[in-house]
């Protein structure tokens, strides 16, 4: 007789229901990452106290790093530096 045997698993047995649900779980996760992915990529870093850190960096900051890595020389970081300071 047919049905017999499969104790209400289906055809696939508990082996099935195991997959099924482990399906059910990734896509669930997985949505909730994608969400989470494009909903925080808009609001840029956020800092321990929970504020969002600006994506701008500091003119000054350009200029050591540049200097640092020997883009440009002394006497030109001291001019970009006065002016800098300046504000102008």
């Amino acid at each position: 007789m047919m049905g017999w045997g499969n104790q209400g698993y289906g055809m696939w047995g508990l082996g099935g229901m195991i997959v099924m649900i482990f399906f059910w779980v990734i896509l669930i996760i997985g949505t909730i990452l994608i969400i989470r992915y494009f909903t925080a990529g808009h609001r840029g870093p956020a800092a321990p106290g929970g504020e969002t850190i600006s994506r701008e960096r500091d003119p000054l900051e350009i200029l050591k790093e540049r200097y640092a890595k020997g883009e440009i020389d002394t006497q030109e970081f001291e001019e970009r530096k006065k002016i800098l300071e300046s504000g102008g």
